[in-house]
């Protein structure tokens, strides 16, 4: 089973999380094709190769072209999604996705979801963002997905509904039942948008699994931390099925002044008792002497 890994030491956020993929090896010109389905405009895509603390990793740019956006309803950025030309399980996640931040949302500001304005996350960026990660993930074929605990800064963030802590409301409500801890940054390293794909695309959260790595991506952030490279790290791999693997225990011993004779015995009763080899070397010490070795 192909599987991938969230390491989020500086956090996450959606274009950190699609910029991975692509670093990975997501074909940017398949992926543009596929988003370009969607009846959005007023945006280019652009990619770029940043380093961060000396390690390079890929950015990945929504630019608008549009001076102001749109504040979409649910069922907008419904109906946005269902008219992508793409695989119906990538449209299917990603409203769901939409919906349970329409959820949280309604839930900080006492409305049904349906009535929720997005304003940052109902933006092309945000909708780009979460499709294209849902698409990437499908493209490369990661059947699985698992992350790590999420560090989370604090201070404040300016959004159209004036100054408010961070992390986020919504941050803070998609990210119950995963387990976070205190960064000691004063900055946002986790967003909404984040929080959001990762609580619908993770399996699960903590410590690595057991896997074969084959590759790892890395996805820049627009900001320089002050403590640690603002990237997103993805480990791809294969994880092997249980009892694929095996302990081999090997048996060391001295024996001296034996009889050769005895040996070819004593290698076929082993054999017979499930030993997988049988070695005998000779040694000289102040006495001659055989050393038997056997697995």
């Amino acid at each position: 089973m192909k599987i991938a890994y969230l390491d989020c030491f500086s956090g996450i956020s959606g274009d950190m999380f699609v910029g991975a993929l692509i670093d990975l090896g997501l074909s940017f010109e398949e992926l543009e094709q596929n988003l370009q389905s969607l009846p959005v405009d007023g945006y280019r895509l652009e990619t770029k190769k940043e380093a961060r603390n000396q390690i390079l990793g890929t950015r990945f740019l929504v630019i608008s072209e549009k001076k102001d956006q749109p504040h979409r309803n649910l069922q907008s950025v419904r109906e946005i999604i269902a008219q992508g030309k793409f695989d119906k399980s990538v449209k299917k996640k990603s409203i769901e996705i939409f919906e349970n931040i329409a959820s949280v949302e309604g839930a900080v500001h006492g409305l049904p979801p349906e009535e929720v304005h997005f304003h940052e996350i109902g933006a092309v960026d945000s909708i780009i963002d979460i499709v294209g990660t849902v698409l990437g993930i499908r493209i490369l074929g990661i059947q699985r997905l698992y992350a790590s605990p999420f560090p989370l800064g604090s201070g404040f963030v300016k959004t159209a509904h004036g100054r408010i802590p961070v992390p986020a409301p919504a941050t803070v409500a998609l990210l119950k039942g995963v387990p976070v801890f205190d960064s000691g940054l004063q900055h946002e390293i986790v967003t909404p948008t984040g929080a959001a794909l990762a609580k619908g695309l993770a399996s699960s959260f903590g410590h690595l699994p057991s896997m074969m790595i084959e590759n790892v991506g890395y996805g820049a952030g627009t900001h320089n931390l002050p403590d640690r490279p603002n990237l997103l790290r993805i480990l791809v791999g294969h994880q092997q099925a249980e009892g694929q693997t095996d302990t081999v225990v090997i048996l060391e011993t001295n024996i001296d002044d034996t009889n050769p004779e005895w040996l070819g015995y004593l290698m076929e009763r082993l054999f017979a008792a499930g030993a997988l080899d049988v070695v005998f070397l000779p040694v000289q010490m102040k006495k001659t002497g055989l050393v038997s070795k056997f697995k």
